[in-house]
């Protein structure tokens, strides 16, 4: 599984470098083979003794099967990211605060004002403008706004 992700990386990575909007069908077609006939192979061989880990390596197969559209979807979609770290980035501050505070805001209005305060800085940094220049600035000569819709 983890040779054919990879290569699916590799193949993604190569095709966006080459400007193109997705890969070709003949890698395509090497790559959901390669899904379709592997991934079989790989249930009857995690029978370990370990009492946790053959139920967590099927459980991990019949994920990929039943989600493998969305899993390899950055090799249809090349606009889409390999991993999701950045949305793993943003989330982080929430549970870090939810611990912190007893693990939940009092009110919606809480939750939400929250949610505004952490993504003002968070969007300014996508943008590459620095968090604490965007919060000065927010608060001296008025909000700063992306100059456009999606980042270059």
């Amino acid at each position: 599984m983890a040779d054919t992700l990879t290569a699916a990386h590799r193949a993604a990575t190569a095709a966006r470098t080459a400007g193109q909007d997705r890969l070709d069908a003949t890698t395509l077609a090497t790559l959901l083979n390669h899904t379709s006939t592997r991934w079989p192979k790989a249930a009857p061989t995690t029978s370990a003794t370990t009492a946790n880990s053959p139920r967590s390596a099927r459980t991990l197969i019949r994920r990929f099967h039943r989600y493998q559209d969305m899993i390899l979807r950055f090799t249809t979609d090349l606009t889409i990211p390999w991993t999701n770290n950045q949305a793993q980035r943003d989330l982080r501050p929430v549970k870090i605060a939810q611990r912190t505070s007893g693990g939940c805001w009092r009110t919606l209005a809480a939750l939400t004002d929250f949610a505004t305060v952490h993504s003002y800085p968070s969007t300014a940094g996508k943008w590459g403008k620095n968090k604490l220049d965007a919060l000065t600035e927010l608060f001296t000569t008025g909000p700063w706004r992306p100059p456009a819709l999606m980042p270059s």
